[in-house]
């Protein structure tokens, strides 16, 4: 089983350095998946009530044993904006996952033409005090959004999970997290459905490191302070893709692979997109 190193995020809270993102993972196929992923040494894992399948993840998290050990996921959908509604759409996640506590508990998308992701989070964070929610934090902020954010409410998000992958690095959002003690996630960190994996300077590298594409790709991830939560259903892939701990990036082979960047892959601008 492999280790995979933390960090601390500014609540305490000790966030794994790579996770399992779960997105269509369901069924009985997908809980086999994720507990596999939990056996194979994944310690955080990654939902959304937008995913529809919470239920697969609290049974995965049942059958592992080691409840205690895992940090699951699930996110507030547009449609649960507004103090109440936040709450509401919380316990309904508690209960199909089975659970007594949402370990990370994240906005999905800031859907800023309805203005109520502030009251939005302020309803997590009574839900923290009130011990249903272990961390809070957001996805898809922007510099803006989150800076009114901890001006209105005086608490920086532990967490937001933007799209990052070497096409799209995110360097001027990485700083201000690094500048506010927020923990930068990273979402399709292999730039999913792109050629991303076949760059000439990244077969390179894996080449003189001995790994594979996908590995250097996560490594990269990991020594910009992201954390990567790459999906997969197959066991052995899911190995490959944690076992990034044992080899080294030097500073020019990561601004080698920062300097492919060309933007973002699907249009999803925080300003613009709206997600219910």
């Amino acid at each position: 089983m492999l280790t995979i190193p933390t960090v601390t995020l500014n609540d305490g809270t000790d966030f794994p350095e790579l996770g399992l993102g779960t997105y269509n993972l369901r069924g009985e196929e997908g809980v086999e998946a994720m507990v596999a992923a939990i056996s194979n040494g994944y310690r955080l894992l990654d939902s959304a009530v937008n995913y529809e399948n919470e239920a697969e993840v609290g049974e995965a998290v049942r059958r592992s044993g080691i409840r205690d050990e895992l940090l699951v996921t699930t996110k507030v959908p547009g449609r649960d904006h507004g103090f109440d509604e936040t709450v509401r759409s919380a316990r309904g996640s508690l209960e199909r996952l089975g659970l007594s506590r949402i370990d990370l508990y994240l906005i999905h998308w800031p859907n800023p033409s309805q203005d109520k992701y502030v009251e939005t989070y302020r309803a997590m964070l009574a839900l923290r005090d009130e011990g249903e929610v272990g961390s809070v934090g957001v996805s898809n902020f922007t510099e803006a959004m989150l800076t009114r954010l901890i001006d209105e409410t005086g608490v920086a998000p532990a967490v937001n999970q933007v799209e990052l992958h070497p096409y799209f690095p995110q360097q001027h959002l990485r700083a201000f997290h690094a500048a506010h003690g927020i923990r930068t996630e990273s979402w399709s960190p292999l730039a999913r459905r792109s050629e991303l994996l076949t760059e000439r300077v990244i077969v390179d590298i894996a080449e003189a490191h001995g790994v594979t594409p996908t590995q250097v790709v996560l490594r990269w991830h990991t020594l910009l302070s992201s954390t990567p939560i790459p999906k997969s259903a197959d066991p052995a892939r899911q190995i490959e893709n944690a076992d990034v701990f044992g080899f080294l990036l030097s500073n020019e082979e990561v601004a080698a692979i920062s300097g492919l960047e060309r933007g973002r892959l699907w249009g999803g601008d925080p300003d613009t997109h709206e997600e219910m």
